[in-house]
């Protein structure tokens, strides 16, 4: 398998985990009757298993961290938002619904960030075509929500 097919197929995965992940915490967090819960114990399963792949890809990027401009770790807290939100969100407005906005969202945002280079992404400019296929993909994302 090429790299590219690899790459594809690993963000198909990740993007089929993504409403899965939504699904389950949600449910924790009606279970637990606490979104904030459900998303702790999110975060301790995903840092357990990330020290686990940590551990044998070798530690050595931990002491890089020291180094690295500190607004980078502002992901961390983009990611406590999304679970946190999702995790409240999600039993109140459906899944599907909830990760639509999501996917509205991130079409949006990618289309920025490669349309500026921001964060040392790949340049790639937002044509007209490049535009028309994002809304499409919007407009697919939208139709499947309301049929």
């Amino acid at each position: 398998m090429s790299a590219p097919s690899l790459y594809a197929a690993t963000m198909l995965a990740t993007g089929i985990g993504i409403p899965i992940l939504a699904a389950l915490n949600a449910a924790l967090g009606v279970r637990l009757g606490s979104p904030a819960g459900a998303a702790a114990i999110l975060f301790v399963v995903a840092f357990l298993c990330t020290l686990a792949v940590l551990a044998m890809t070798g530690p050595r990027a931990v002491l890089a961290a020291t180094t690295a401009p500190k607004h980078l770790f502002l992901a961390g807290i983009l990611v406590a938002f999304y679970v946190l939100s999702i995790t409240f969100v999600a039993p109140k407005f459906g899944v599907g619904n909830a990760v639509f906005f999501v996917l509205l969202g991130q079409l949006i945002s990618a289309a920025a960030i490669d349309h500026f280079g921001l964060f040392g992404a790949r340049l790639s400019p937002l044509s007209l075509t490049r535009a028309s296929g994002i809304a499409l993909m919007a407009l697919g994302v939208f139709v499947t929500q309301r049929a």
